[in-house]
């Protein structure tokens, strides 16, 4: 598996960021993965690796991973108004900076695929491709609801095993076919250790932003900043059964770019994890896509 080294930087209100850099092929473009919500940079750990391995059929590029603000390594905020997408996005634009990324394919999950959305409208031509993960223009308001109900309810485990098991529970409508394994391995992703115990491994303040955004305010129009992709090699990924990304909005999404594909994952919720074995191929083929 390719290793990664730890990218430190600062944003402009102090805070100091991280980043999971695997080194590639200088000459190619770099890849960025863009975690949801409450994940962060080692959801990608094992994409990552496979992509930047030299002689994969990814081709051996350079992927990075950070942790949003108050997310893994990356320090939490003493302000929680600051946990919104704009300041991610001028986070994310300093990254990009300081490690001399310019054209590179985005690959966002959930709020990650947002974020992408955002860097396309400010920054179109640094982008060459995107991946949108279960995410679109329109989200279904039932996905919104669910995700605000444990978004920042602190929960912890007395050890991985129960933690995973724990997770098995909660979670077992949107990965179906997981194994033992697999739900410690998402667990280890998703978690840490602290003071003896497993825990979520993101700032609890970052529901208060969240929850005041209830869905009384009408939603602002994104098909504007998806139209900003147009051009470029696009996939999106949905989930079968996700409640963020229906059905309607992943086809309306493809048929408003002309090459775009849709990968959809029977009896999978939101969101794949993007380890399944047709997801990686689609990834691959659109990593074929671009120098």
């Amino acid at each position: 598996m390719a290793a990664f080294e730890t990218h430190t930087w600062q944003s402009r209100d102090g805070l100091a960021l991280s980043a999971q850099d695997y080194r590639g092929d200088p000459a190619r473009s770099t890849v960025v993965c863009l975690p949801g919500l409450t994940r962060n940079a080692r959801d990608f750990e094992d994409l990552a690796a496979a992509i930047a391995e030299v002689g994969g059929k990814f081709g051996g590029r350079r992927v990075i991973c950070p942790d949003l603000r108050g997310r893994g390594l990356s320090a939490y905020s003493p302000v929680s108004a600051t946990y919104n997408p704009a300041q991610y996005l001028d986070d994310t634009l300093l990254m990009l900076t300081d490690m001399g990324v310019e054209p590179f394919v985005a690959i966002g999950t959930s709020l990650g695929g947002l974020l992408t959305l955002l860097l396309a409208s400010v920054a179109p031509s640094r982008i060459a491709g995107a991946v949108l993960n279960d995410i679109g223009p329109d989200i279904d308001p039932a996905g919104l609801a669910r995700i605000r109900g444990y978004v920042g309810v602190a929960q912890s485990y007395p050890d991985w095993d129960a933690a995973a098991r724990a997770l098995a529970r909660a979670q077992a409508d949107i990965y179906p076919d997981a194994a033992p394994a697999d739900w410690l391995r998402l667990a280890r992703r998703m978690m840490r250790e602290k003071a003896g115990a497993v825990v979520f491994d993101y700032d609890m303040a970052i529901a208060e932003p969240f929850a005041a955004a209830d869905g009384t305010t009408p939603a602002p129009d994104l098909w504007p900043l998806f139209d900003t992709l147009a051009g470029r090699p696009l996939l999106v990924v949905r989930g079968g059964v996700s409640d963020i990304l229906s059905r309607e909005t992943a086809d309306a999404m493809v048929a408003r770019h002309q090459g775009a594909q849709l990968l959809t994952l029977p009896g999978i919720g939101h969101a794949p994890t993007l380890d399944e074995p047709v997801a990686r191929d689609a990834i691959a083929r659109l990593l074929g896509q671009v120098a």
